[in-house]
């Protein structure tokens, strides 16, 4: 199986994400809440994950919002899409000079892949908040 990673398009949203986050019984972000930095992993020509990460003004990178496609029950190929999303991102933020990159995450899977790649827990306290203004 061959991987590889491509910027979203325009209307991958609409056309791919929007309907995998339903999928997976999420609220789907508005599309102005996400970065211009998103990124799907195919496996071979097959859309396999995505996510966006955020270029911050301190030494951060945040990666977040990541989705896949529900319909790949392939669990190996998911999991190694998803490696593939979160290894590449981590060395875009280390190519740009950053040094932490942080995912606020839920889903007990996606926090394990983060640990297989060296990721550490923070403390765990949190709950996220949002208002839209």
């Amino acid at each position: 199986m061959r991987y590889n990673i491509q910027p979203l398009k325009d209307n991958d949203y609409e056309d791919v994400l929007v309907g995998w986050w339903k999928d997976w019984r999420w609220t789907p972000p508005a599309k102005d809440f996400l970065s211009d930095k998103g990124y799907m992993v195919y496996c071979d020509d097959e859309p396999v994950c995505a996510g966006f990460m955020y270029v911050t003004n301190s030494n951060v990178v945040l990666l977040e919002w990541i989705v896949s496609n529900f319909n790949v029950k392939n669990k190996k190929v998911r999991k190694e899409a998803l490696l593939t999303l979160i290894e590449f991102v981590t060395s875009v933020a280390r190519g740009i000079e950053k040094k932490y990159v942080y995912s606020l995450l839920k889903n007990p899977s996606l926090i394990s892949l983060y640990e297989e790649l060296g990721y550490v827990k923070g403390e765990g306290n949190g709950q996220e908040m949002i208002k839209k203004l």
